[in-house]
């Protein structure tokens, strides 16, 4: 049997763990530069508030009804989301937890017995709540895909279930299958929802009762006979061990209002240059390839802006490296490259590809090997930032003012990653 664990509106418990005043009250988080809402409270849900709109336009309800708004507070989220997964770790080991996304993970339960299975999944829910102050639910089922299923509904009917569901029989899935639209599958898109309700399949349960054959001609194939599989019981989606090391690493960003001058821009992609670096060394990994792009804001035939396409390229190192000025160099390089002047920016992103372990970086004729020093002084750089926090040591090239950097006026404090911003009790 499989468990997944889901955080409810993880971005607002979040925010509601340090504010207990804002319990049951209606709270709305915003995306980066505060442009759209990306996570509700039920309470927010229930007053109308639409997920993934513009702020701006949802502005007037969340006044009206006294919405409590926060900008996005990513230091804080993830080291909540960490300790959420160290909990579900201790309690059934690491092997055992795939963490599928920031507030979401799933759980082997295959050494749990048949008949403790509910019990184990209500021990799940409120040792995570009781250690860690983040509300969850639970949803367990033999596949991945049902144990979703499961976790949607137990969500969708928390008067009933508690936030706990466990789908152990076949009359339990079978009603489970009945009750959801085929829309709400896992895996199953806006797209793909319409092309199946044209054949008469408006449920889950629909689906399930075609064949592999029907499935690999209308569902993309393999991809489709394994959700078909899944949702008939058919364990076909193997719990993944988390990956050590990340193949590619990117930090992108929105500016906090639109940008004109290449040096802002260089500042900006030199800064995140920076970022990516850091995340490189630290899971002990060198770089071949560094990419930037920008993103233009153009002006469209009514006077408003809108995105304009994104331009990037790329270059390849004379060798591997995790050093922050040896990939700044060719990163601002890249920034000439790209920028026109009169053109308005407003994102841009730096991505760091080819990676290989920093002890095992091939060697290059026409470039000087990589000297111990630079590894040595990036330890330093690495361990006093950590220690400080807030870039105490940072390049020039990233500059001091930084007038482009992301809006977040309705910031909470980070609690728990600052010294300086502690949560006071008195």
């Amino acid at each position: 049997m499989k468990a997944i664990i889901d955080c409810n509106s993880f971005y607002c418990s979040c925010e509601r763990l340090f504010r207990p005043d804002l319990r049951n009250k209606p709270v709305v988080v915003l995306s980066n530069n505060d442009g759209c809402i990306i996570s509700r409270s039920d309470e927010a849900k229930q007053l109308g508030v639409g997920m993934a709109g513009p702020y701006f336009k949802a502005k007037p309800l969340i006044e009206q009804h006294k919405v409590a708004t926060f900008s996005s507070n990513y230091n804080l989220y993830g080291d909540l989301s960490w300790r959420v997964m160290e909990t579900l770790r201790t309690i059934v080991s690491a092997e055992r937890v795939e963490v599928y996304s920031v507030d979401e993970a799933f759980v082997d339960l295959t050494h749990i017995p048949p008949h403790e299975l509910q019990s184990f999944a209500i021990y799940l829910k409120e040792t995570v709540e009781q250690w860690t102050g983040i509300k969850v639910s639970v949803g367990v089922a033999p596949t991945k895909v049902l144990s979703k299923l499961a976790n949607r509904l137990a969500k969708k009917h928390k008067a009933a279930t508690d936030c706990v569901l466990v789908l152990d029989t076949p009359r339990k899935r079978e009603q489970a299958l009945q009750r959801t639209p085929v829309e709400d599958i896992w895996g199953v898109g806006y797209r793909y929802a319409e092309k199946l309700r044209r054949f008469n399949i408006n449920s889950a349960y629909d689906l399930a009762k075609h064949n592999a054959e029907w499935a690999h001609s209308h569902l993309g194939g393999v991809t489709g006979v394994r959700l078909l599989r899944e949702l008939q019981g058919i364990e076909s989606m193997q719990m993944l061990e988390e990956l050590d090391s990340k193949k590619m690493i990117a930090t992108t960003r929105m500016f906090g209002s639109p940008v004109s001058e290449v040096n802002d821009i260089r500042e900006a992609v030199a800064t995140y240059t920076s970022r990516a670096a850091e995340k490189l060394r630290r899971q002990q990994s060198a770089a071949n390839i560094i990419s930037v792009f920008v993103v233009p804001k153009e002006e469209s035939h009514t006077g408003r802006f809108r995105h304009g396409p994104t331009i990037s390229s790329y270059t390849s190192l004379p060798q591997a490296t995790s050093a922050t000025h040896e990939l700044i160099k060719p990163a601002v390089a890249l920034v000439d490259r790209l920028y026109e002047q009169g053109r308005l920016y407003k994102k841009a992103g730096v991505m760091l590809s080819g990676i290989v372990p920093d002890d095992s970086i091939q060697g290059n004729l026409f470039a000087p090997p990589e000297k111990n020093k630079h590894r040595l002084l990036m330890h330093m750089l690495d361990n006093v930032n950590f220690a400080m926090r807030n870039d105490i040591i940072k390049f020039a090239s990233s500059g001091t003012t930084r007038d482009w950097k992301m809006r977040q006026e309705l910031r909470s404090p980070r609690f728990t990653t600052r010294w300086e911003e502690l949560f006071k009790v008195s």
